[in-house]
């Protein structure tokens, strides 16, 4: 089997308060461009359409651009920027740290197809 998808034509796009996500999705891998605005915090700008108090998304990302800080649920922390790969399990909150637009790469099995998506439908 051979898949190629191009970003250029995403499968679709997820606008949310302060950011957005463009997925592809092939067989066993979504793959998202998420970019986060300042000011975007998950509690506050995708936690209303998910109807969970933490992001329940496991995450393999790869930060483009920006600053971002995630807080797990346990209350351990970790920044996370330009250049530097992390995975992230379920149960976290995070937020744009400064004044520069957050862009990651995620790469997930699951990811694109669930995120930011209302968990009623």
């Amino acid at each position: 089997m051979l898949e190629v998808k191009t970003l250029d034509k995403p499968d679709e796009r997820r606008d949310f308060p302060r950011g957005h996500l463009e997925a592809v999705h092939l067989s066993g891998l979504d793959f998202a461009v998420a970019t986060f605005e300042p000011g975007w915090r998950w509690s506050e700008s995708v936690a209303p359409i998910a109807g969970t108090d933490t992001c329940q998304i496991h995450h393999n990302g790869y930060v483009v651009q920006g600053r971002m800080r995630i807080r797990m649920d346990d209350g351990a922390e970790q920044e996370v920027g330009p250049g530097d790969v992390f995975v992230c399990a379920p149960g976290h909150d995070a937020w744009v740290v400064g004044d520069e637009q957050v862009l990651i790469y995620d790469f997930a099995g699951t990811m694109a197809k669930e995120y930011a998506k209302s968990s009623e439908g």
